[in-house]
């Protein structure tokens, strides 16, 4: 599998990841044809060398003229895409982008998302960064994207709003869930185009994956830095680990005096946030008493909404919380059709390989019960429908010496 990673030591704005595109090897004149595509005359791109704290880069300028406007909402850019000659999977890719950005922009301001009016990411130059990384990821090829946690810079930014600390408020809420940090450099290093270009396409932030590098870019952005190359770095290359990768929160607490019959509403309660999963460990504490340890798994943005239900919900008097690197299986759900009636069942891959195929219980359950049949034989009969219907067709079949990662 082909995979990218976006190294963000100086941030990433929508020409940077532009520019480490083209600079990996994307074809400036697919690029033009793209953007042409979306039939807005007078439009062109340039790209040139230059260097940035000794290093080389590439530097994509969007050229467009006079009197361009940089005001539009939401459903002109729709619009303007799809009409366009792009692929289909371009274009979703580039809509979802713009999505991202405009719920953002309705959060800050309090507006709906249809009467968001882009400023800057209005203009045809941000229109073009954002088309134009989409078709590039595509183009090379890249299955699955990966980025570093992102480089914010420090603070203040002259906005259409006003001057606004870094990072700008919608930057602010598009960043919800994304590793970040500053290093300390002055000024806007990562912008709201360029979070919501890898906010939406990259399936994990983290260090660098597991893969044999085939080509290195490099996006060189406006300003000079004085501590550091204002360069975007991309790494092109074949994965070396056939799962996927993520981070999760692990939420712990320890209670030893709350009734059992607590937990039930506890755990629905988590569950209904977004917990991915909730179980309880029992443990001998101080004093020889026994309790229970709560684990929670969730996505990092919900850490803080899942703390505050323990604290609220038990006993416990404080949580703790830690980030920690995931290994997953690819998952693909589809409702079967079997004697029985529809079952959904979740197929597990490495790769195109299927490792696991796993009929839903509550699927399975309601079932068996309105049958009067075993559940065993329910999920026997969703696991051959799912064969024969094709989940799972992959090169690989179940394999059971496979080491493979839990649920979840």
């Amino acid at each position: 599998m082909k995979i990218a990673y976006f190294d963000c030591f100086s941030g990433a704005s929508g020409d940077m990841i532009l520019g480490a595109l083209v600079d990996s090897g994307l074809s400036l004149e697919a690029l033009r044809a793209a953007l042409a595509s979306l039939k807005l005359t007078g439009i062109d791109v340039k790209a040139q060398r230059v260097k940035k704290g000794g290093l080389v880069g590439t530097k994509v300028d969007v050229l467009t003229p006079p009197g361009w406007p940089h005001h539009r909402h939401l459903s002109d850019i729709v619009e303007i895409i799809d009409k366009s000659g792009l692929d289909q999977n371009v274009k979703e890719d580039a809509k979802g982008i713009f999505q991202r950005l405009a719920t953002a922009e309705a959060k800050v301001h309090g507006t709906d998302i249809q009467e968001v009016h882009f400023h800057e990411v209005g203009a045809f130059d941000a229109i073009a960064d954002i088309v134009g990384s989409a078709f590039g990821i595509r183009q090379l090829g890249v299955e699955r994207l990966y980025a570093s946690p992102l480089n914010l810079g420090s603070g203040v930014v002259n906005t259409s709003h006003g001057r606004l600390p870094v990072p700008a408020p919608g930057t602010a809420e598009l960043l919800k869930g994304v590793p970040v940090y500053s290093n300390g450099i002055e000024g806007e290093l990562t912008t709201p185009t360029g979070v919501a270009i890898l906010s939406t396409l990259v399936a994990g932030f983290g260090p660098l994956p597991q893969m044999a590098i085939e080509r290195i870019g490099y996006g060189a952005g406006m300003k000079e830095l004085a501590e550091q190359p204002n360069l975007l770095r991309l790494l092109v290359g074949k994965a070396k680990e056939i799962f996927e990768e993520d981070r999760i929160a692990v939420l712990e607490a320890n209670i030893d005096d709350m009734s059992p019959q607590f937990f039930e509403p506890l755990l629905e309660h988590l569950f209904q946030e977004g917990a991915l999963d909730v179980f309880m460990t029992p443990i001998i504490m101080k004093k020889s008493r026994p309790a229970v340890k709560l684990t929670i798994l969730a996505d990092p943005h919900l850490a803080d909404a899942c703390s505050a239900i323990i604290l609220r919900e038990t006993t416990s008097f404080g949580v703790r919380i830690q980030e920690a690197e995931r290994r997953k299986l690819r998952r693909e759900i589809i409702e079967v059709q079997t004697r029985f009636g529809p079952i959904r069942v979740k197929g597990g891959y490495a790769g195109e390989g299927l490792l696991i195929l796993s009929p839903e219980y509550e699927d399975c359950k309601q079932i068996a019960l309105s049958k009067q049949v075993p559940i065993r034989e329910v999920y026997e009969e969703a696991k051959r429908a799912a064969k024969e219907q094709g989940l799972g067709t992959g090169d690989s079949q179940e394999n059971p010496d496979f080491s493979r990662t839990p649920n979840p």
